[in-house]
Parts: structure tokens; C-alpha cells; sequence
């Protein structure tokens, strides 16, 4: 086998709720993760040292070096062999092809990861199971194990310990306002814990309005429901959402919402027809850098090719 390439999809947060800030400097999370139809494509091969080049969406931002989390999670790969006795994985050459905005919030580098992670494990017969995989990715990052899997998955702890959601076989159509600059994951928490500096927080619970709405795959119902309490610090670090978010709204979004820390906005629309109408009004009413579709839920990290 010369080289396998695998298709990973981006992320959306149909619900964040953030807890306060755990001993280890993280903050627990109780998410709702939705795989979309916008994918990032990730080729591994033989090499003589491991390295990465990333073109594409942003490809300038992505580092080429040991801190590209592909990087780290082909290394992660191969001491986990080395753990289990297994003969470790010769070096790779990854080249990564994006489309998944960069420091977007919909976790681009993290599926990166995941596809790394799959192509490897094909290109080296590993043999590792989809569980065994995402134990892996859950040590390289807190999204890595959702996009090996995809789909719409409950999240807790940092966001690794994944249980399937109970959801209806629906399809959503969704309408992307990519914003014309990035937010600092970590700016945003802190933002939030400053927001927060002088009231007590709660533990994260998962949403009962947004389960039925899944469940009973109602897309007025989940418009409706869709909640992210990093929204509000993601505003005041970049105060030009709140007009696009507005703008959704105005043109008839059943749903708007900043996704994860930031800064894409996501709009639920009600059917295909209605996502391009809103594609091209946001998009006409410059709000946005650019604007993209989706369709939900998508599948998680895939060979393509091999």
C-alpha cells in the first residue's frame, strides 16, 4: 500500500454548556457534537521522517512541524503500538487538504487528527477498532475522538467521553457565515470565566428540549433549542458575530449560533431551497467573509482511497 487518504467532517455544537474550571485547568462540558457535510481531506504515506504540508482553507495558519495535532496524532498511534507489542509504524508523510475553517470552532485540527489517525491505522494494518481509536485521539485533543466516529454524539468530560445520541433519521441542512478573522480557544474560556469571575456555576447538564427535539427529529424544535454558553465571551471578543447572527435571524434561520469558541456562526434552515436563500442573502448582506452549506449528520472519518 503507497498511501491511503480519508475524509473527515467538520463539527458543529448543537449544545455547549460549560461547567467552572477543573484542578487540571480544563472546564467539564456537557456537548451535543453534529458531524457536517464540510470535510477535510488528510493522505498518509511512506516516508523517511515524518512530516506534513497542509494546503488549502487558511493552509498558511496550520503549523507544518511537531505541534500539527496530524503530527501528534500519528506519534500518539505509534507509542500506543509500541505499548501493546506491536512493531510501531514506519515514518509518514501527511498531506493535509483543508476546507474546515482554521481556528473556525468547528475543529479542523482535531479532525485532522482523527483522519491521520484512521489512515495510519490502515496504511500500517494496525488492526485498531473505531473505540480503540478514539482512545487514542482522546489523548491528542478533546474533539478527536468525535471525528473519527461523526455523526451526533453526546460529549462529556473535555469532550472525549462520547455516548451515541438517540436521534431520529433526519437530515438537517445547515448555512455556515465563515467570519473574516479567528478567535483563541483559550481567550474565549477565559473570557467566560471572567464573565462569570462573580456568580457561582453550575455543573453542565445536557438539554432535555434539545434530546426530544433530536429524537423526534423536529428541525423547528432543535432551531429552537440550540444553546452555546461560550457565545456570549465569543461576542465580546469579536463583537462584528452579533450582526451576523442578527442578520440569520432576520432571514429566517430557524436556529443561529456562534459554534464552539468561535468565530463561525451556523444558521439552521428548513430545507435545502431555504439554505441557499440563506446562504446568498447572508452572503449579499456582507456580514460574513464567505458562506458555505451543509447537511447533517455526516459521517465520521472515512477511507476514501488506498
Amino acid at each position: 500500500m503507497t498511501s491511503v487518504t480519508v475524509r473527515v467532517p467538520a463539527k458543529i455544537n448543537l449544545q455547549l454548556a460549560v461547567g467552572p474550571p477543573r484542578p487540571d485547568g480544563y472546564h467539564g462540558l456537557v456537548t451535543v457534537f453534529h458531524a457536517i457535510s464540510l470535510f477535510d481531506e488528510v493522505s498518509v504515506a511512506p516516508a523517511e521522517s515524518d512530516s506534513v504540508t497542509v494546503t488549502g482553507e487558511n493552509a498558511g495558519q496550520v503549523p507544518e512541524n511537531g505541534d500539527n495535532l496530524a503530527l501528534r496524532a500519528v506519534r500518539a498511534l505509534r507509542a500506543g503500538q509500541r505499548r501493546r507489542g506491536a512493531a510501531p509504524g514506519d515514518a509518514v508523510s501527511v498531506a493535509i487538504s483543508k476546507r474546515i475553517p482554521v481556528a473556525g470552532g468547528m475543529a479542523g485540527g482535531s479532525a485532522d487528527a482523527a483522519a491521520a489517525l484512521v489512515a495510519c491505522n490502515e496504511l500500517w494494518d494496525a488492526g485498531l477498532s473505531p473505540a480503540e481509536l478514539c482512545e487514542v485521539g482522546a489523548g491528542v485533543g478533546s474533539d478527536v475522538a468525535f471525528a473519527v466516529l461523526g455523526g451526533t454524539a453526546v460529549g462529556r468530560g473535555r469532550g472525549e467521553q462520547l455516548s451515541p445520541a438517540l436521534v431520529a433519521p433526519a437530515r438537517y441542512h445547515w448555512v455556515l457565515a465563515l467570519a473574516d478573522g479567528q478567535l483563541s480557544t483559550p481567550a474565549v474560556y477565559g473570557a467566560l470565566d471572567r464573565m462569570r469571575a462573580d456568580t457561582g456555576v453550575a455543573e453542565p447538564e445536557l438539554s432535555n428540549e434539545l434530546m426530544s427535539a433530536l429524537r423526534a427529529g423536529d428541525a423547528e424544535q432543535l432551531g429552537a433549542a440550540i444553546a452555546n454558553d461560550l457565545q456570549p465571551p465569543a461576542i465580546a471578543l469579536f463583537p462584528a458575530l452579533r450582526k451576523t447572527l442578527s442578520a440569520g435571524r432576520e432571514f429566517g434561520a430557524l436556529g443561529a449560533l456562534v459554534s464552539g469558541s468561535g468565530p463561525t456562526c451556523f444558521f439552521l434552515a428548513r430545507d435545502d431551497r431555504h439554505a441557499t436563500q440563506l446562504a446568498a442573502s447572508l452572503s449579499g448582506a456582507g456580514v460574513c467573509r464567505s458562506v458555505a452549506t451543509a447537511t447533517g449528520p455526516a459521517a465520521g472519518a472515512s477511507v476514501i482511497s488506498s
